[in-house]
């Protein structure tokens, strides 16, 4: 969201204050029927269909956008992934959140939103709270344009931290997202607050 997640959709992910407020019905862009029995699309596949489809200047223009909360559309994405547009108002991010097993891509196609991530892997299951070290803070700014591809496990948040502008963005995430860990942080300390699965997003 990366998905309405934590894209998409927390990345669409979710039904929290942080989570887009407003959905609507299933689009398609860039993929066939077809799509769906094809081979699993690797990372590099997922970057192409979000970029594309981030151009896609009817697309763009058809995800309503809410001055209050996220706003999203679901996409067909290549290979049978799972995919987004998501519209982000001024203020608006998803929270700390990673994707489980699956890996993802996503890019801005208007306004520019910001990513924190852990350069870190976190135990699978079993902990609540993780104590992290110096040096594993990482931020980035993507512009209009720009984008971003992720492995497995990958911890971030992403922020619109504009004042008076709208950002869109489409995520891709492969296999489809089968939960989404959503966590806070105090300084060093990270805490495992809840996992959402898929009944709690579609």
């Amino acid at each position: 969201m990366s998905s309405p997640h934590s894209a998409v959709p927390t990345a669409v992910s979710v039904p929290s204050p942080s989570a887009p407020v407003a959905a609507t019905a299933p689009a398609s862009a860039g993929s066939s029927p077809a799509a769906s029995s094809a081979a699993a699309p690797t990372v590099a596949e997922l970057m192409d269909f979000v970029r594309d489809a981030a151009r896609d200047e009817n697309l763009i223009a058809s995800l309503p956008l809410d001055p209050e909360g996220r706003t999203w559309i679901r996409l067909d994405g290549p290979g049978g992934s799972e995919a987004w547009l998501i519209g982000w108002p001024p203020g608006t991010g998803t929270g700390w959140h990673d994707h489980a097993d699956s890996f993802g891509a996503f890019t801005t196609a208007s306004g520019a939103l910001k990513e924190h991530s852990l350069a870190v892997r976190l135990p699978t299951d079993g902990w609540k709270t993780l104590e992290l070290t110096e040096g594993v803070d990482r931020s980035r700014v993507l512009a209009t344009g720009q984008g971003r591809a992720f492995g497995q496990n990958h911890v971030h948040e992403v922020l619109n931290e504009s004042t008076d502008t709208h950002a869109v963005s489409v995520h891709a995430y492969y296999p489809p997202l089968p939960r989404i860990r959503r966590f806070s942080r105090t300084g060093a300390v990270l805490r495992l607050e809840q996992t959402e699965r898929p009944e709690d997003w579609q």
